[in-house]
């Protein structure tokens, strides 16, 4: 099997395209089996590059059988690392660019790779470009118009939905934050945008990115609150439970939210995204601008509302947090506003 198996991985670099694309086709199939991937994997260093030259060189169907080998292998960590190290980062941006328009399964399939390899360190950095200034954030910003022009309501055919996930693991680095952040590059108010969708990959991918960046509030407050009429319904209408509000209540509100508020709804069923919609206010309200933003659009009421009926222990927990901190500083601080607004 051992012999076989090398002969194999010498078929990928065959100078014939038909013997070429057969090798891929039956490596494909080996890395979707266990015995099939321990043994790609105990062969790594030539079976690496191999599919590399072959995702980069070929068209048609031996690109994409090469590219779904890829996706299998880097489930594994430290393959992921060894990939990046190869290059496989910027392969696989490259073959996007210029073949995915024609050959959108092998965009599908480069962008899960791209998922795998940004879950290890080194590829968020190949991703970010980390250390050249002129390019850092050009591979970013070609997700990002991606992920935002090509949004779909059947899943089978959002070809680009994936990206989420990809944002969502650059976000979990500063840097990676502070690309999405910066104001005259617009990212996070774009991919806010997507929250939209009813694709749910979409929505959560969003929800982690935007609860993500928050971690930076207490440096980015005013770059978060620059992009506020798209933040709050985001964070805020997940949260807001199915009741249709009070005329009272939604004069308090952003026209936004407040249309949305004004008659039944469907309910956000994926707790995770309630959730970190949570986490993202959590952070946001523990700066005193940040507080002050949320007030202004009855954010209080808002969760007030949402807890009634939330019933899932961990989203309890996350709005209790947020009442505790308002306790101790927002009531009291909207109480004084009160007082001095009084002739």
């Amino acid at each position: 099997m051992a012999d076989e198996l090398d002969e194999l991985l010498d078929f990928l670099s065959n100078t014939s395209p038909q013997v070429r694309g057969a090798a891929a086709d039956i490596v494909r199939g080996l890395t979707g089996d266990g015995d099939g991937l321990r043994s790609l994997a105990a062969r790594a260093d030539r079976a690496l590059p191999a599919l590399l030259r072959l995702l980069a060189s070929a068209g048609g169907g031996a690109g994409e059988a090469a590219a779904d080998s890829l996706v299998n292998l880097s489930q594994d960590a430290d393959l992921a690392a060894r990939l990046v190290a190869l290059g496989a980062v910027a392969a696989a941006m490259d073959v996007m660019v210029k073949r995915g328009a024609e050959q959108p399964k092998l965009a599908r399939s480069l962008v899960m790779l791209l998922v795998n390899l940004t879950q290890v360190e080194s590829g968020i950095a190949a991703l970010l470009q980390v250390g050249d200034e002129k390019v850092q954030g050009l591979y970013v910003a070609k997700l990002v118009r991606s992920f935002c022009r090509s949004s779909s309501d059947s899943e089978d055919e959002d070809i680009f939905e994936h990206i989420a996930s990809i944002l969502v693991n650059i976000s979990k680095v500063e840097a990676g934050r502070r690309v999405l952040m910066e104001p005259k590059r617009g990212f996070l108010k774009q991919i806010i945008r997507q929250f939209d969708s009813t694709n749910q990959l979409r929505k959560k991918g969003v929800a982690g990115t935007i609860r993500n960046c928050c971690f930076e509030a207490d440096t980015q407050i005013q770059n978060l609150l620059s992009i506020a009429e798209y933040l709050w319904p985001a964070l805020l209408l997940p949260v807001a439970g199915k009741k249709i509000y009070s005329e009272e209540d939604r004069s308090k509100m952003p026209l936004e939210i407040a249309n949305a508020l004004s008659h039944e709804r469907e309910a956000v069923d994926d707790s995770e995204i309630r959730e970190r919609a949570l986490e993202a206010i959590y952070m946001i309200v523990m700066q005193d601008d940040g507080r002050k933003a949320f007030w202004s659009v009855n954010g209080p009421r808002i969760l007030e509302v949402g807890y009634e009926d939330e019933e899932d222990l961990k989203v309890v927990g996350a709005y209790e947090l947020i009442g505790s901190l308002l306790v101790g500083k927002g009531e009291i601080e909207q109480d004084q506003e009160q007082v001095e607004e009084k002739p």
